[in-house]
């Protein structure tokens, strides 16, 4: 076998690096910015008890997500009529950044003491970080909010005749 038959799998290779070099700075220098303004913007304009984190693990993993932080203030009497009632923290929806620089979007729920952690998380999807616009983000908080309104009240199956 020749060496040279190695040259364009080579080529492959470090353009794949700087593709991924790139989206990362891509992520770094715009993409995260974008996150931040636009998640804190919806904190500040709805008030529903809800925060921007900015998370950092690992070397290579940064995430911005919005989670519920506190019961919306606005509703705070109407849990005073029930004094057992419980508001559980911690749904959330991240925007976090895979090791090729790709952007991960899902959502989490709040954890249950005792419940089953299987189905506790849902894929929105894996997007490019220049995909990640200001409309792009409001989109996935509406579905995150959808999906949380699904999850405080979940429809029961109707059955015929009632």
């Amino acid at each position: 076998m020749k060496i040279e038959h190695l040259e364009e799998r080579i080529s492959d290779y470090r353009n794949s690096i700087k593709t991924v070099v790139d989206k990362r700075v891509l992520w770094k220098n715009t993409t995260k910015n974008i996150l931040v303004r636009t998640l804190n913007r919806i904190v500040k304009q709805y008030d529903i008890g809800w925060k921007v984190q900015e998370l950092s693990w690992i070397q290579n993993n940064e995430a911005v997500n919005i989670t519920f932080d506190s019961f919306p203030p606005e509703l705070i009497d109407c849990t005073n009529l029930i004094p057992a009632y419980q508001f559980l923290p911690g749904g959330a929806l991240i925007f976090s950044q895979s090791y090729n620089g790709d952007i991960y979007v899902f959502m989490i729920f709040p954890q249950i003491e005792n419940a089953s952690h299987e189905n506790n998380m849902v894929e929105l999807g894996v997007y490019t970080p220049e995909s990640i616009t200001e409309k792009f983000i409001v989109e996935k908080v509406d579905e995150f909010l959808k999906e949380m309104i699904k999850w405080e009240v979940p429809s029961l199956k109707k059955k015929v005749g009632y």
